[in-house]
Order: C-alpha cells, then sequence, then structure tokens
C-alpha cells in the first residue's frame, strides 16, 4: 500500500520570503506562516490559543511569484508534501527540520494580484 503525503495549509507570514539562486537557473524561496486555533477550556472555561509554526520551500517560478507578491503579514493558502531534512550542527549534531515544499499557492489577501498559481 502506497501512502499520501498531502498538507493544506492557511496562515499568515512571519516574516518576508527569502530567495536563493543556483549556477543551473533555479531557485527557491523560504518563508514560515503561523496557522492558530483556539478552543475553550472545559473545566476552566478560558479561551486557549495555540499557534503553529510552519517551514515552506517554494521552487522556482512559483517561488518567483511568492517572492515578488508575499510579505510578512501576507495570508497564504499551501498545498504541498512534507519534506525532512538533516545536517550537522557547528558541534557536530545531527539536527533535522520538516518543511513543506509547496506545489500550490493562493494569495488570500484583497489585493488585485491575489491570484491562484
Amino acid at each position: 500500500m502506497r501512502g499520501v503525503n498531502k498538507v493544506i495549509l492557511v496562515g499568515s507570514l512571519g516574516a518576508d520570503p527569502e530567495s536563493k539562486t543556483f549556477p543551473n537557473g533555479g531557485s527557491l524561496c523560504q518563508f514560515s506562516i503561523a496557522t492558530s486555533g483556539k478552543w475553550q477550556d472545559k473545566q476552566s472555561g478560558n479561551w486557549i490559543e495555540n499557534t503553529e509554526w510552519h517551514r515552506i520551500v517554494v521552487k522556482n517560478r512559483l517561488g518567483e511569484i511568492a517572492q515578488q507578491y508575499l510579505k510578512k503579514g501576507s495570508k497564504v493558502y499551501i498545498e504541498g508534501k512534507l519534506r525532512t531534512r538533516s545536517w550537522h550542527d557547528q558541534n557536530n549534531q545531527e539536527r533535522y527540520t520538516t518543511e513543506v515544499h509547496a506545489e500550490t499557492m493562493q494569495m488570500l489577501d484583497s489585493a488585485p494580484q491575489a491570484n491562484s498559481y
């Protein structure tokens, strides 16, 4: 049986996107978005809010569009796949990070350029 690796997120950028270009002509854009949920504690009646941060990677033309139109605070719909990568830090400890590699992006702000790509 094959598994499914699909992520759908709607959130707001925590900072402006950062882009990198490569000698082969490829590029990528990275940014983080926040999603939050709110619920009422049944025992205390207090409202509790939880915010999660997600690292987003957008490649090539879609990344160029993200770099051009998104900024801190922009609301965005992202559809993609989870990818985990590892690296060694300065103390040679192996570290891991999980990112969403976006395949679809839709800008949700009311600006005229907020189209789906």
